[in-house]
């Protein structure tokens, strides 16, 4: 691995559950913090991305979803576990840093498909009847 590659491996990861935020330490000093419901809806698993470019499924209901675990996953990512089942798709430590450098912009994007789409970061009644 490249110099530059382990300048984004974050030396201490921390969930603030209380805050809902995934807290990547740097060895520069460069803190990154990422709301779960970003996390989630930039997961990089096929479910979200889906199989090729233009087949993204917009995820919506997820404002409310929490991490419940976090698992090493090689030297290269971390899985992360959702309280709404979902698992999966590795977080590699590149678009952890990407996500959080350029958070604002991601959410932008995010915000601006939700509404285009006429949908909620609101759970559904369903969905938490299901809880």
């Amino acid at each position: 691995m490249s110099s530059e590659k382990n300048t984004l491996v974050p030396s201490k990861i921390n969930y603030r559950k209380t805050a809902n935020l995934l807290e990547l330490y740097y060895s520069d000093g460069t803190l990154l913090e990422l709301e779960a419901e970003l996390l989630r809806v930039y997961s990089p698993s096929a479910d979200v991305r889906g199989h090729g470019e233009g087949n993204e499924v917009l995820q919506t209901g997820k404002k409310r979803v929490t991490l419940l675990d976090i698992k090493p996953a090689g030297s290269y990512a971390i899985k992360l576990c959702f309280d709404d089942g979902h698992d999966t798709g590795l977080y590699a430590w590149e678009y952890l840093y990407e996500l959080g450098i350029h958070k604002e912009a991601f959410w932008k994007d995010y915000l601006r498909r939700i509404e285009e789409a006429g949908a909620s970061r609101e759970p559904s009644l369903i969905s938490i009847k299901q809880l």
